[in-house]
């Protein structure tokens, strides 16, 4: 896992806290907006900091 994966986890794990937390204390709804965009985030996380491929990708590149 990479350097900026770790950091968009952390990022994740701690909006979506927050969320729950502060939905949990004050009991508004508004705070199921900070666990959207938690979730929004890791899966931006998991696309944009994903591995690439080691070998080449088209077969014109293989030959």
């Amino acid at each position: 896992m990479t350097g900026p994966l770790k950091a968009a986890w952390a990022l994740v794990l701690f909006v979506v806290v927050v969320g729950i937390v502060g939905w949990a204390t004050s009991g508004r709804a508004v705070f199921a907006v900070f666990i959207v965009l938690g979730v929004l985030t890791g899966g931006a996380a998991l696309v944009a900091f994903r591995s690439t491929p080691s070998g080449p990708s088209s077969a014109e590149e293989r030959k």
